[in-house]
């Protein structure tokens, strides 16, 4: 006797699936239909289910007598959905009491509707784009109000984002700086958007941070190391930059045992401009021997005849630019390998800074610094998504952070 499959839990009855759609082949646009249908009787039972709590009893049931309240037909309301425009019918109650939990009252769009407006926000789309892009795939008329209003509901996330407590240490926190182009007083200037990349003890990264430059030098930094403060970040081992104006200054009033770092890569970006093409490769391999040095006096003895060489006699604004961020570059040597791994490059937060000049460089330029902000953060919250690795070299590197720094180096219990 053959055995009848039993059917599975997530198995939709055939009986419920004539319902939306005839039995045989079915094409795209019979299958999107269904599915519509389908998602409206689901919306307008779930909104019945609302009423019968709020009443107490089902449709055609004896009505209790301490409930004067009862139902009072529907009314028609069309929901913008992630699939296009829905009407539904809408239950109502005699006394107006009830209030819809699912799709509220007044509320014209329905979840996940606002989070693909923000989606493609956050991918660099202006708000007409947004509006040309829904009406062609979705048949959805939106006006540019209602997109900019999605869009503004972030500033509050965005807000709390910016004042979330931090971590009382960081072992290491890369600054860098983006270059945007800002509507200010009736002109368009270019601003330094700064954000600061966190490495955790645990090895995990975050974000702390976006700071739209308004003033310059210490001023600014003072500000900004002055709201990491606030928020709870006590401590910060090494800040790793490329030779940002005011720094150190700022540094030193607010976290003066920090040790502030050169960016070796920067620096040796910086020195292969002065060289064409042909001559880059070969006074790379010169300069290698200076931050590869062991100790900081051979890196010092390596500049030394670095000047005195065939390159230094060539390139002398290469040693004047070494010569310039010394005292920011031999802290690099009383690290072990492990260590100088990681404070090498600020390369993870410029593949972030990539990654954004890419989402905003069809943008022209922002409004003002509250529109450039909120894409900013917008982008940045599908980055730290995939944020789900410790940061390179990390494992090894911490043995010797908590051996160099002992008391000052903690790892939050989970």
């Amino acid at each position: 006797m053959p055995r009848t499959r039993k059917p599975k839990p997530a198995d939709v009855p055939d009986a419920v699936l004539d319902e939306f759609a005839p039995p045989g082949p079915l094409t795209a646009a019979d299958v999107e239909a269904a599915m519509r249908r389908f998602k409206k009787a689901l919306l307008e039972r779930a909104l019945g289910a609302e009423l019968t709590h709020h009443l107490g009893y089902p449709p055609g049931g004896t009505k209790p007598d301490e409930t004067p309240n009862h139902r009072n037909g529907t009314s028609g309301k069309t929901v913008l959905t992630d699939d296009g425009p829905l009407a539904l019918a809408v239950p109502r109650d005699r006394a107006g009491t009830f209030e819809p939990q699912l799709i509220p009252k007044h509320e014209r769009r329905f979840t996940g509707f606002d989070d693909k407006i923000l989606a493609l926000y956050a991918r660099g789309m202006t708000v007409r784009e947004i509006q040309a892009f829904l009406a062609e795939m979705y048949a959805v008329e939106v006006s540019p109000d209602l997109i900019s209003t999605v869009t503004d509901a972030v500033v509050a996330e965005v807000t709390a984002w910016h004042s979330r407590p931090l971590e009382p240490m960081y072992p290491v926190v890369f600054f860098d700086a983006l270059r945007v182009k800002i509507r200010d007083e009736g002109t368009v200037r270019s601003k330094a958007v700064y954000l600061a990349l966190a490495v955790l003890p645990d090895g995990s990264r975050d974000i702390l941070g976006i700071w739209i430059e308004q003033t310059e030098g210490a001023k600014f930094w003072l500000k900004v190391f002055t709201d990491l403060q606030t928020r709870g970040c006590q401590d910060i081992l090494i800040a790793v930059t490329d030779g940002l104006k005011g720094m150190s200054e700022a540094l030193a009033v607010v976290y003066p045992a920090t040790t502030l770092q050169t960016c070796i890569v920067h620096l040796l970006r910086h020195s292969l401009d002065f060289a064409n093409w042909k001559e880059r490769k070969p006074l790379a391999a010169a300069l290698r021997a200076i931050y590869t040095a062991p100790s900081a006096e051979a890196a010092a003895a390596a500049l030394d005849a670095f000047e005195r060489g065939p390159w230094g006699a060539k390139f002398p604004t290469v040693v004047a630019s070494w010569r310039r961020a010394w005292p920011h570059v031999i802290p690099f040597f009383a690290f072990p390998p492990d260590v100088r791994r990681v404070l090498y490059t600020t390369n993870a937060l410029e593949s972030v800074h990539a990654r954004l000049r890419k989402i905003i460089k069809t943008r022209g330029h922002f409004p003002n610094d509250e529109a450039a902000t909120k894409l900013i953060w917008l982008a940045l919250r599908n980055i730290m998504a995939g944020w789900d690795k410790a940061a390179n070299y990390w494992h090894l590197a911490m043995k010797q952070f908590a051996i160099l720094y002992e008391d000052r180096f903690t790892v939050p219990r989970t």
